[in-house]
């Protein structure tokens, strides 16, 4: 259910934020132009998929001289971020904030906003993205030109492609098919 609270904040909020913080719960957390987004963290599924994604983007990303993270803020600073779930980057970069980046990965999850985040990473000169959805077990690669995003087959800056990564995932098993169980 997305909540937005208008200033001034209610009573308690900033406590609430703070425990977060101290937690680590805030993790997720981002701020788009000034709105924070109070993110829960991963499911398991959502998780396990994540970390296969990395195993799978790293061998072709270092072999055309790149990296890959894990989360990461991508933006200049603490009043308009995003966080995605993996990055891949022409070099790292020491601190906080991460301008940019060759390519980012969004897992999507039931109430997700990254498909809201396109033209954020366009502003920020993201050359790909990759969206994973377990739930359809599909992988969508886009690539930026000139300003949009348009989706590709295989990536420009990685001897890889959206089928190639969705059939070597290992997807966990539908919701439907563990209540099932």
């Amino acid at each position: 259910m997305p909540t937005l609270i208008l200033d001034p904040p209610p009573a308690g909020l900033e406590e609430l934020l703070e425990q977060r913080r101290r937690m680590g719960a805030d993790r997720h957390d981002e701020v788009w132009e000034g709105v924070y987004h109070m993110v829960p963290g991963p499911s398991t599924p959502h998780s396990d998929v994540a970390h296969q994604v990395s195993v799978l983007l790293d061998a072709p990303a270092r072999a055309a001289g790149l990296r890959v993270t894990l989360e990461f803020n991508v933006g200049l600073g603490k009043d308009n971020f995003r966080v995605p779930d993996l990055g891949v980057h022409r070099e790292l970069q020491w601190g906080t904030w991460v301008p940019t980046a060759a390519i980012v990965v969004e897992i999507l999850s039931p109430t997700d906003e990254a498909w809201q985040k396109l033209s954020f990473y366009a502003e920020r000169g993201v050359d790909e993205l990759v969206f994973v959805d377990p739930a359809e077990r599909s992988v969508t690669w886009l690539a930026l030109q000139e300003g949009e995003y348009r989706p590709v087959e295989r990536s420009g800056l990685i001897d890889l492609g959206a089928a190639e990564l969705a059939q070597r995932i290992d997807w966990p098993p539908s919701p439907s098919a563990t209540a099932e169980e």
